[in-house]
């Protein structure tokens, strides 16, 4: 079933989109004014270079739904939640590396700025909805009673097995165990979204993103984040392609149009409310799939073996049943399309590719 209807709510509705300059962001407002819904964009705008919001995420200061702040700023997300209709929490330090390198950091944007939002929207009875975005992270490696020793697996399994080891189906019901501390503050903001919004009524609902991608997104310097980025501007430019631990990482990748999509039905869906729903497209990748996949397009890149970063998990793969169910609908982009659209994109705008990586040499 398709619940085109539950978007319609979204018309005329006053929409508080917390990160709403980033990628993910810029798309679901975007997508929100296709609706004829009016979003308020609140985000410090300072994880990318100016021009990169301005030029590619079409996001600029002064704009009248846009708003420069922070959501650790009290009077300030009082002040928009409580002119809101609902509520969209993505703001986050979103990189798995930098919360490693900054764990206090990672705790004051999401744990205490989670909060800040949590108590604002506790505060108002005009909010329908928070929508809180979490993390295929918090799911880790899975269960770790699953076995992944390749003696004790069938021939099949084998056969469909990365590196021997059967990646795990996510689902919504697999206890939390993350492996880095992104994963971790995430976990909490699920927790405490269901603890604050549940003792006073409010509806929630809760979207655990899997690996989003797509163009404009671009990367970021000593991040291991955003594969389909890096691999594609590395391979623009002449570099290897870097498979940390081999490229045996699994990962679901989604594209940012279907991330967005899919948001907004889980904000508006009357079967979402309490409900935690994936995000992704239930087809496991592995990273070294997605480096074959750029090197289609790019021949001669080499590909170059290095170490495991800490706090990147092997992942695994969602399941997609519940969020089929509770949003009547499931994501449109393949892997390989969305890939093919990346390196057309990236090919077309090649000033997407920063300065600083233009200098690291050849042979790095």
């Amino acid at each position: 079933m398709d619940h085109r209807s539950d978007l319609g709510a979204l018309a005329g509705a006053t929409v508080l989109v917390t990160g709403g300059a980033g990628l993910i962001g810029s798309r679901i407002t975007a997508r929100l004014r296709d609706l004829g819904a009016r979003p308020m964009a609140l985000c410090t705008m300072n994880a990318y270079p100016a021009p990169v919001y301005a030029d590619l995420f079409g996001v600029r200061v002064g704009n009248p739904d846009v708003i420069l702040g922070d959501v650790r700023d009290t009077s300030l997300v009082r002040k928009l939640v409580a002119d809101s209709d609902y509520v969209i929490h993505a703001a986050a330090l979103a990189d798995v590396a930098a919360c490693t390198r900054e764990p206090l950091a990672a705790i004051d944007t999401n744990v205490a700025g989670t909060q800040h939002v949590l108590d604002a929207v506790a505060a108002t009875d005009r909010v329908r909805r928070m929508l809180f975005v979490s993390s295929a992270s918090v799911y880790g490696d899975g269960n770790p009673e699953e076995t992944d020793r390749p003696e004790l697996l069938t021939m099949r399994q084998l056969l469909e097995s990365v590196h021997g080891r059967i990646p795990p189906r996510f689902h919504e019901f697999t206890h939390m165990r993350p492996k880095s501390v992104y994963g971790n503050t995430k976990a909490w903001g699920e927790q405490q979204t269901a603890l604050v919004l549940g003792h006073v009524g409010t509806s929630y609902a809760i979207v655990r993103y899997f690996s989003v991608y797509g163009e404009p997104q671009t990367v970021k310097p000593h991040s291991h984040s955003w594969v389909v980025a890096w691999f594609a501007a590395r391979a623009h430019l002449g570099l290897p392609l870097h498979l940390n631990g081999g490229g045996r990482q699994v990962r679901d990748l989604v594209h940012v149009d279907d991330v967005a999509e899919g948001t907004l039905r889980a904000l508006t869906s009357a079967r979402a409310h309490t409900e935690t729903v994936n995000i992704g497209t239930g087809v496991p990748t592995s990273v070294r799939q997605v480096a074959q996949l750029v090197r289609a397009h790019y021949p001669s890149t080499p590909l170059l073996t290095t170490p495991l970063p800490a706090g990147d998990p092997l992942g695994g793969y969602a399941a997609t049943r519940r969020m089929e169910n509770v949003l009547g609908w499931k994501p449109q982009v393949t892997i390989s399309d969305g890939v093919a659209r990346y390196v057309r994109w990236l090919q077309d705008t090649p000033g997407a590719v920063p300065d600083w990586l233009r200098r690291e040499p050849a042979a790095a």
